[in-house]
């Protein structure tokens, strides 16, 4: 014999389930979209003067070396 009430239970499970990986879904696209923003924040930052700095003297050497 089959109890009704064990098959509604698993169709509730089935749906928390469902809904469980929605809002999983949900959170990981928050996540990509937040991190895409702070990466465009990034790239968009200028580079330190003492960065620029030492890129000018490495490549001063590298030309001036005779390589």
């Amino acid at each position: 014999m089959i109890d009704s009430s064990d098959s509604s239970r698993r169709k509730g499970a089935d749906k928390a389930g469902e809904a469980g990986l929605e809002e999983a879904r949900l959170r990981q696209q928050a996540i990509g979209v937040k991190l895409r923003h702070m990466f465009d924040e990034v790239v968009n930052e200028p580079v330190p003067d003492e960065f620029l700095d030492i890129l000018k003297r490495a490549d001063a050497k590298s030309s001036g070396g005779g390589a």
